[in-house]
Order: C-alpha cells, then sequence, then structure tokens
C-alpha cells in the first residue's frame, strides 16, 4: 500500500505549496472526466487523491499521520526482524539435522527424506541435503588425505605441501561448498 506521499507524489518533507501543486496535478491527471472509458479506476484513484490531499494539507492531521506512520514502520520493521530470526533459527535446526544423518553415513536421498519429514520445502530440503552430503563427503577426502602416509619422494623439486593444501588438491570443491553453505539462506 502506499503511503500519502506516495499518492499525491511528493517527498515527506514537502512543503505545503509543492503538495498543493502536486494534488492539482495529481487531480487532473486522474480526474474522471479525463479518463474516458476507465471511470471506475479513475474514480477510485481521484478519491485517493483528494483523501491524501486533505490530511497532508492540515498541519494537524499531517503530524498525526507522520507520527503513526513512523510508529507503524518501526513496528514492521521489528516483525520483520522476528521472522528473519524464527526462519534463520529453523534453517540451523534444519541444516544441523541433516549433518548428524551425514555424519552417520546416511546418503543425499536419506537426508532430503529427513527434511522432507520435518516439514521442509522440497526445494530447501534438496539444497541442504545436497550441499549437507557433499560438506560431508569433502571433509571425509581431507580427513583421508591427511592420515595417508605421503609417498617418500627421492627427489626435492618443491617443498613439502602442508596436509591442507594437498587435501586441497584432492577435493579443490571442499573449501568451495564449505563456503556456499555457510551462506546459503531460505
Amino acid at each position: 500500500m502506499a503511503t500519502l506521499y506516495e499518492t499525491l507524489g511528493v517527498d515527506e518533507h514537502a512543503t505545503e505549496e509543492e503538495i498543493k501543486r502536486a494534488y492539482r496535478k495529481a487531480a487532473m491527471r486522474c480526474h474522471p472526466d479525463r479518463n474516458v472509458g476507465n471511470e471506475e479506476a479513475a474514480h477510485a484513484k481521484f478519491h485517493e487523491i483528494n483523501d491524501a490531499y486533505a490530511i497532508l494539507s492540515d498541519p494537524a492531521q499531517r503530524e498525526v499521520y507522520d507520527r503513526i506512520f513512523a510508529e507503524e514502520m518501526e513496528r514492521r520493521e521489528a516483525q520483520l526482524r522476528e521472522e528473519e530470526a524464527a526462519r534463520e533459527a529453523l534453517y540451523a535446526k534444519r541444516v544441523s539435522l541433516a549433518m548428524r544423518f551425514a555424519s552417520e553415513g546416511r546418503n543425499g536421498d536419506v537426508v532430503f527424506g529427513v527434511l522432507l519429514g520435518q516439514d521442509c520445502d522440497e526445494a530447501t530440503a534438496r539444497q541442504i541435503a545436497e550441499s549437507v552430503v557433499a560438506l560431508h563427503e569433502s571433509r571425509e577426502a581431507k580427513a583421508k588425505a591427511e592420515s595417508a602416509p605421503e609417498p617418500a619422494t627421492e627427489t626435492k623439486e618443491a617443498p613439502a605441501q602442508t596436509a591442507d593444501q594437498s587435501a586441497r588438491a584432492m577435493n579443490p570443491l571442499g573449501a568451495m561448498w564449505f563456503q556456499f553453505f555457510n551462506n546459503m539462506r531460505l
């Protein structure tokens, strides 16, 4: 829903003269007599413009409108923050559940099914399952690479790589999956 200022096409800090000028312009543009064939819509828009002007042209009503509008916007922003926090908490719970099943050795289809059983929508469940399984597989590959003894070489062409570098060389997508997984949102 548009604000009264948007209805008239002015900024919130508009002067009385700017409001009056914008009202006249909008009223002429939306007057039913000037919109033949679309009288009903023009009539409704014309009444919106008249109502907006009636409030914004009266300093006392404008002050009340601005105060109530500011309070409503603050309330709405707080509500959106709460909803976002709840979505993030639910998402974290689902990821934790998926990680538990992946660490038990379950495949992506099982993890996907578990998430669907927890009332997760299909697209999100698939995304989480695929990402978690890929992350788990990359971690396992890294752990195997770190625990495997490095073959002895007789020539020393380059300095020895660290275990982390060799794991990345074996699974270059592991680090990217981890980063992708941490940045995923609902």
